[in-house]
């Protein structure tokens, strides 16, 4: 569901109008009005039990609140939007990474949290990026290593649990294993220092046996 050109333009400056006005942006009709239609979809989307479906949903819904994230973050506010923060969730669902790590650039500068859930922001970016990156390798599915790499560098000073960051490293191991076999091995090598368990042991020995071999 897309919106017109017009209505795409009046909400980017909407937001942008809410994020400017500080702490009343909470107040602001055009952020009342976007709480509202979340507040629709989010009752659509709880009523659908099929992850895949949900996923499918969201890849729709997303396009209408576009132009509302674009001026949020164009205005670069400093307070919280949780309007934003489910679209960056729903992006990360939807497959659209790049611009959930844009949200996450910006939440991550501000301190903004998880508007649902006892994650942190750099925790729930760090574990569906790795979950991700996962998924596309079992599916036989190719994975950007730059995006894997550029969610660390957006994670690396913010706490969280190590378990989350092994994740994070080990997604990277295993999306660079074909192409870059040594730093492949290096974020495996990392993911065991975090987890003793995250479940490398296997791959970190065939990395090590290939790269002995010159292969």
């Amino acid at each position: 569901m897309r919106l017109s050109p017009a209505r795409q333009h009046r909400q980017r400056i909407q937001a942008e109008q809410a994020a400017r006005q500080g702490g009343s942006a909470r107040h602001a009709s055009g952020y009342d009005l976007m709480l509202m239609q979340l507040g629709e979809d989010r009752r659509r989307l709880k009523g659908i039990q099929s992850t895949v479906k949900k996923a499918q949903i969201k890849v729709e819904l997303l396009p209408k609140y576009a132009a509302w994230v674009s001026g949020v973050l164009a205005a670069g506010s400093a307070h919280q939007d949780d309007v934003v923060m489910y679209v960056m969730l729903w992006r990360l669902d939807a497959g659209d990474y790049a611009g959930a790590l844009e949200i996450g650039r910006h939440a991550l500068s501000q301190g903004w949290v998880m508007p649902l859930g006892n994650r942190t922001v750099p925790t729930v970016l760090a574990e569906e990026m790795a979950d991700a990156a996962q998924s596309s390798l079992l599916a036989a599915v190719g994975f950007d290593p730059a995006l894997l790499l550029q969610t660390l560098d957006l994670t690396a000073d913010h706490d969280m649990p190590d378990q989350s960051r092994a994740r994070l490293h080990k997604a990277i191991g295993l999306v660079l294993t074909e192409h870059s076999p040594a730093a492949a091995l290096n974020h495996l090598n990392h993911a065991l220092q975090l987890d003793s368990r995250c479940g490398v042991k296997k791959d970190k020995e065939r990395l090590e046996r290939r790269l002995r071999n010159g292969c």
